[in-house]
């Protein structure tokens, strides 16, 4: 059994920094393991625009401590107002990577995502024929829908209709956490592919309701049943290319995690690695890891796979770290509920 693994850097595709004081604090956790992540437009108020694209883009790169090597793949939040010449132009000059659909209401700092899906045909035509990656958070919001039915039926009212009408664009599902959405994605001939987080394929419903809530395990999409998960896990460790890590690390101080209306977020980035490894290797899928954190992502956004490497060393079982401090307050890091076999070596 190896007890080392050598990895190219790998990529996050999908990762919440947040901004100011939370940004200073939670980026260097992501910097230090990956080269690259797919940042998150959800910021109040939204990154709508090139122009705000770029200032975001600054801040973070302003913040990156020195010696720290990390590029910040910018996304446009998707509106029923979204201008396409400006989505365009920020496409042709490198400044964005994708955009971001958030049905209204779906999660944290959605309110401004577009309700009626019609009014962004013009935008979504565009993406198509620039070659423009559209992110979705796969949920819907119909109150009449139950949680734990919104990505199937999402899948079904939007965006199935939303591919059959634009074939040409090329379409990420982010956070899946279903059995359907794994087989829609595997339904796909091309243009489609999925992000798993590290935290579904840890925890299933149970662990936030059971013998108490635990808030620190509810994020949105919420985490299903036990054969969701077990579903997400085949696919993350099986090796088919049109699966890759997204963490959406989503890091809230505890004091809005803990309150009566608590935030939605899993703060992974410190160690999803080290547990990904240790899922992998349950998984007799050690070989497979390369692929899910360092390859598939890349080759689905035309991108090369980073040029430096990582290496995970697997020995005692070590806690793992409780949280980071932040000027606006403690952050919990994710508990995978068992202390870690690897870590990563620097």
């Amino acid at each position: 059994m190896s007890t080392t693994i050598r990895l190219p850097r790998p990529d996050d595709w999908h990762l919440h920094l947040r901004d100011g004081a939370m940004m200073r604090a939670v980026l260097p956790e992501t910097a230090r393991d990956f080269a690259r992540a797919i940042i998150m437009p959800n910021l109040v108020p939204p990154v709508v625009t090139g122009a705000q694209a770029a200032a975001y883009r600054d801040r973070i790169l302003e913040a990156l401590p020195a010696g720290m090597v990390f590029e910040p793949l910018m996304t446009l939040y998707l509106t029923e107002d979204t201008d396409p010449d400006d989505l365009a132009a920020a496409h042709a000059s490198g400044l964005i990577t994708a955009v971001k659909l958030y049905p209204a209401g779906a999660t944290t700092n959605s309110a401004s995502g577009v309700r009626d899906f019609a009014k962004v045909r013009p935008v979504l035509d565009r993406m198509a024929e620039i070659g423009c990656p559209l992110c979705v958070h796969g949920e819907v919001t119909d109150p009449d829908v139950d949680i734990f039915d919104r990505e199937a039926v999402f899948i079904d009212r939007v965006l199935d209709p939303i591919r059959r009408a634009t074939p040409g664009l090329r379409v990420v599902m982010e956070h899946i956490t279903t059995a359907d959405g794994v087989a829609y994605v595997q339904s796909a001939e091309s243009g489609l592919g999925a992000t798993i987080t590290t935290h579904h394929l840890i925890i299933n419903r149970n662990h936030i309701l059971v013998d108490g809530i635990k808030p620190h395990y509810y994020c949105l999409p919420v985490a299903k049943r036990e054969d969701h998960r077990l579903a997400l896990r085949k696919a993350a460790t099986g090796g088919d290319a049109r699966f890759f890590l997204g963490t959406d690390s989503a890091p809230h101080t505890d004091s809005n995690k803990l309150s009566a209306c608590g935030c939605a977020g899993c703060f992974t980035a410190p160690n999803s690695l080290p547990i990904l490894a240790q899922v992998f290797e349950e998984d007799g899928a050690l070989d497979r890891l390369e692929g899910f954190v360092a390859r598939h992502g890349a080759a689905f956004y035309g991108l090369p796979v980073n040029s430096g490497s990582i290496t995970l060393s697997k020995s005692d079982p070590t806690p793992t770290p409780t949280h980071i401090n932040t000027d606006d307050g403690p952050v919990t890091v994710f508990d995978p509920g068992f202390d870690l076999s690897w870590r990563v070596v620097r």
